[in-house]
């Protein structure tokens, strides 16, 4: 991993508490400013960054599966969804379902996805940082930065931008 990026992740787990707090905070805030200002934080950073020189959510977290990525996924790889499901998911006593191993089986060596173009709704979607939702969901967003580089870069532009939150 790009050494600029595991130093942003060493930043967002000391200022852990510190952004928690902020993020707690964002109730507050006006939403359709802040949704202007985060869309346009996200594509910023984005335009910024090189997931390929990182994949850290691809080799720590599993993404939650939907029913429709299992059939979606499995249909791809030419198996039925039971087969898929038997040896690729884990699903937990509340039925969440989630890809059964860490780092993905589907990352290659040069951090690319091998089923990217069907990839699960949770990896097209995270670190969710350009979502309406954001301001409601402190707990996920901080657990975010705390995986990716580029969520944590935006949460400190945003606290630029919103400081009294």
């Amino acid at each position: 991993m790009k050494e600029e990026y595991i130093e942003l992740l060493q930043n967002a787990g000391i200022h852990k508490n510190e952004n928690q707090g902020w993020l707690r905070n964002l109730k507050a805030v006006n939403r359709e400013t802040f949704s202007t200002q985060l869309v346009a934080i996200h594509d910023e950073v984005f335009a910024k960054t090189n997931c390929l020189e990182c994949a850290n959510c691809c080799k720590t977290t599993p993404p939650i599966l939907t029913n429709e990525d299992v059939n979606r996924i499995a249909k791809s790889l030419k198996i039925s969804s039971k087969q898929f499901v038997k040896h690729y998911v884990l699903e937990d006593y509340n039925g969440e379902k989630t890809l059964i191993s860490v780092p993905c089986q589907f990352l290659q060596a040069d951090n690319s996805c091998m089923i990217y173009d069907i990839r699960p709704e949770a990896c097209r979607r995270f670190p969710h940082t350009d979502e309406k939702e954001y301001p409601k969901r402190a707990s996920l967003n901080l657990a975010n930065t705390l995986i990716c580089p580029a969520a944590y870069r935006i949460l400190e532009l945003l606290k630029l931008s919103f400081p009294s939150s």
